[in-house]
């Protein structure tokens, strides 16, 4: 199988640090285990592209697994549509991952799958239901598998709190109280130039509003956000520092709960991980808390206290002086060109993998509260219904 990636960023290969960034590690782990044959590479620019390259070298060293991509753009500097020529040279079998700026995935999507590729998207899916709706209906017509790369479904930490709520161990659920924050180097250095274009809750919290989703299968009810600027204005971006949202939900029982996400994106640089991460669950029969971001520490002289996730992406030494990457994100890439490999060899259908994965019609919900989200900040923090929108969970479900 053929592989596109569209996008050079720091989640591709760690652009602008010292690591080596989920797809990029994803796609040699998929080659060391299953078939790969090549891998085709978009971006904007071919400065972008010479850094990846080098991280792909140092790569081939480390891990002793040697891919050779096709580079887009090849012969000029700056080539926004460099993408359309890689999809239209890539030979099928193939598939589409795409880890571009939220505002361009309804675009870039959409012609990944207007050429028949099956696509894998960074979340969000997009950042308006309307979008979302339009490439659902593009890839229902064309019939290939499409999902949203929605990793911390494969979180051990929120299996077991699924597992909980399924089996009503904590009983009905009464509220959420989630925590997620990031330091302030993500959208003043990193996401700079497109940061402006999205905010910290359509990048941090659709991630655990998708795992309310998946854990209750509960459908929302309403939403209340509400916003601050301060530091990144003063630094001439245009975004919320930090934003708080309220969601009431209910369950297919009927029974209804809440939901408060807490997010910002300007913690210290002297954090002691890149993402802190705390959720709590209260039941009528008990409760479940997870602190993920307390999975171990390391101390050293140069770098004080680091408490990395070893769960998520990490390269481990196999004993032989090479290395592997472990984790739930790569296991969710992989787990897509698993799913695009079965439904090649006609195996399972794309509707077989309805309900058993992040697909585009499982993103509805997250899409919807996210619309309402920023509605709701526009019109300072008013309630909105989100059975007004459209009723677009009905639609597909």
């Amino acid at each position: 199988m053929n592989v596109v990636i569209i996008g050079t960023g720091m989640y591709v290969c760690g652009r602008g640090t010292d690591g080596f960034g989920t797809i990029l590690p994803a796609i040699y782990e998929w080659k060391r285990h299953e078939l790969l044959n090549k891998i085709y590479i978009s971006g904007a620019h071919r400065s972008s592209i010479e850094e990846l390259n080098k991280k792909v070298i140092e790569l081939n060293k480390l891990l002793d697994l040697e891919i050779h991509p096709h580079y887009y753009p090849e012969n000029t500097d700056h080539d926004p549509r460099a993408y359309k020529t890689a999809i239209k040279e890539v030979p099928r079998p193939a598939c589409a991952i795409i880890v571009v700026p939220d505002d361009l995935h309804r675009e870039i999507a959409g012609y990944a799958i207007e050429n028949n590729l099956h696509t894998l998207v960074v979340k969000p899916l997009a950042p308006t239901i309307n979008e979302v709706n339009e490439l659902i209906e593009i890839q229902q017509d064309h019939n290939v598998y499409c999902a949203v790369e929605f990793h911390k479904r494969l979180d051990r930490s929120n299996l077991m709190l699924r597992d909980s709520i399924k089996s009503g161990r904590i009983g009905d659920i009464l509220y959420f109280i989630i925590e997620y924050s990031q330091r302030k180097s993500v959208p003043i250095d990193k996401f700079q130039s497109w940061v402006s274009k999205t905010n910290v809750f359509q990048y941090l919290g659709i991630h655990y509003v998708d795992i309310i989703y998946f854990a209750t299968r509960a459908v929302p009810l309403r939403v209340i956000a509400i916003g601050q600027k301060n530091i990144l204005v003063k630094k001439g971006i245009d975004t919320y520092d930090a934003i708080q949202v309220t969601i009431e939900w209910q369950m297919p029982s009927g029974k209804p709960f809440t939901s408060s996400i807490f997010t910002n994106w300007v913690d210290p640089e002297q954090s002691s991980s890149m993402s802190d991460q705390k959720i709590k669950v209260i039941g009528t029969k008990g409760r479940y808390e997870a602190n993920q971001k307390k999975r171990g520490i390391v101390i050293t002289d140069n770098s004080g206290i680091e408490e990395p996730n070893p769960d998520f992406c990490t390269m481990y030494g196999t004993g032989n002086d090479h290395f592997e990457f472990k984790g739930y994100g790569i296991d969710s890439i992989k787990q897509f060109l698993f799913d695009v490999s079965l439904v090649e060899s006609g195996d399972v259908s794309v509707d077989e993998l309805e309900g058993k994965r992040p697909t585009f019609k499982d993103a509805i919900v997250p899409t919807v509260i996210l619309d309402a989200v920023n509605r709701s900040l526009a019109e300072n923090g008013k309630w909105i219904e989100t059975k007004l929108i459209n009723n677009q969970f009905d639609r597909y479900h």
